[in-house]
């Protein structure tokens, strides 16, 4: 059984597929949508399907190529009543719980407008992209407001831009690189923007030995597990996710991920350094040494410039000793140059061993040292 131009590492993290597929079809639908006419049944013939999965990140995906129309968007389910119920009672209480009346909404992949309709019905001020030409003439002609195109990556200008939030229904398992899809879309998004993204559940295909499910049409079979692991690397927190629509969709509410805030952090590290220079102050015209050549005294040696008011570095490792400090190149000295060269003050920065070197200062140094600890609260003086 041969595939044309099969793939060996996953699309997705890059790690090697298992060298042997899960599972071999032969003679398969090459595709399950466009079906051939009458006069083209003379060269029409099924394909062999190899099912994989990734090593690495556990994804099961298909080794051979997408069919040629991936980037369309075709729904058969639109015609099914059950379904137009579902969905708009799906996306009221989308729009309700994430108060998006109004707001501006996006259908990545809408295909005709089935759902375009729906979701203006709910409040959201809806808008679509779709690859497929005849697909936008179709909306244009039915009065949506839908753009022709597609979203290869993450440099991806969606028009009119930015939006409040997405929909990407049943569709991200055609796409060879659902990744740079989504990150695409991720940049298009307003802060805080949430989006609804739903594929068809593998857990449930396996769940009833669904075989008839794997299609050329289909490159992915995700599971709970790895439908997280794609929305997470593609720049989105997950707000919920469950299957639904009879176990046959795993549904995801998301939001766009925003950038670490670290007002906190830059905020204690004005604080360390207001408290550290008002206590180097009352030693202005004495010597001040620190105990500690580990990576986070040396960060605040050199990040509060304290350089010039130390006289060397103290530290029981060795190997340092005899050595100077990065970046700011402070002495490196054993605890016994205490009693050779003393000092009036020490700080203490340590980490976890703070405690003990100050009951070593106490014990076995000049008792008139003036001694302080750096802490994860800020600087503290010991009496």
């Amino acid at each position: 059984m041969n595939i044309e131009n099969p793939i060996k590492n996953c699309r997705i993290c890059g790690g090697l597929l298992y060298i042997e597929p899960l599972l071999r079809l032969e003679n398969m639908p090459k595709a399950a949508q466009f079906f051939p006419c009458e006069n083209m049944l003379a060269n029409e013939a099924g394909s062999n399907l190899e099912v994989c999965q990734c090593s690495a990140c556990n994804l099961i995906q298909l080794n051979s190529q997408p069919v040629h129309y991936y980037k369309e968007v075709v729904r058969a389910s639109a015609y099914s009543q059950e379904m137009e119920s579902y969905r708009l009672q799906q996306f009221a209480d989308f729009a309700n719980t994430y108060k998006l009346t109004g707001k501006k909404g996006i259908e990545i992949g809408c295909g005709r407008g089935e759902y375009l309709k729906l979701i203006n019905k709910v409040g959201i001020d809806a808008y679509g992209l779709e690859y497929g030409k005849n697909s936008v003439k179709q909306c244009h002609k039915d009065g949506y407001k839908v753009f022709q195109g597609f979203v290869e990556d993450v440099g991806y200008q969606l028009p009119e831009a930015p939006y409040d939030t997405f929909f990407s229904l049943n569709w991200l398992e055609h796409l060879p690189k659902p990744h740079l899809t989504l990150r695409g879309v991720a940049q298009n998004l307003s802060p805080n923007a949430v989006g609804l993204v739903e594929v068809p559940n593998f857990d449930m295909i396996l769940a009833n030995n669904l075989f008839s499910e794997f299609i050329n049409d289909h490159l992915f079979y995700y599971t709970k597990e790895t439908f997280t692991q794609l929305l997470l690397i593609s720049g989105f927190e997950i707000v919920e996710i469950k299957p639904v629509w009879h176990n046959y969709i795993i549904s995801a509410t998301v939001k766009k991920r925003a950038a670490t805030n670290f007002e906190k952090l830059t905020n204690f590290q004005e604080k360390i350094n207001l408290e550290i220079q008002q206590y180097l102050k009352k030693y202005s015209n004495k010597r001040v040494g620190i105990w500690g050549a580990g990576h986070q005294a040396l960060a605040v040696i050199s990040l509060l410039k304290l350089q010039d008011k130390i006289c060397y570095v103290v530290d029981s490792a060795k190997f340092k000793q005899g050595k100077y400090t990065p970046a700011s190149h402070l002495p490196i000295v054993s605890p016994d140059h205490l009693v050779k060269e003393p000092v009036d003050a020490i700080l203490v920065m340590a980490a976890s061993y703070s405690d003990e070197v100050a009951r070593t200062i106490r014990d076995s140094y000049d008792k008139a040292i003036d001694v302080a600890i750096l802490r994860e609260y800020g600087l503290e003086i010991l009496v």
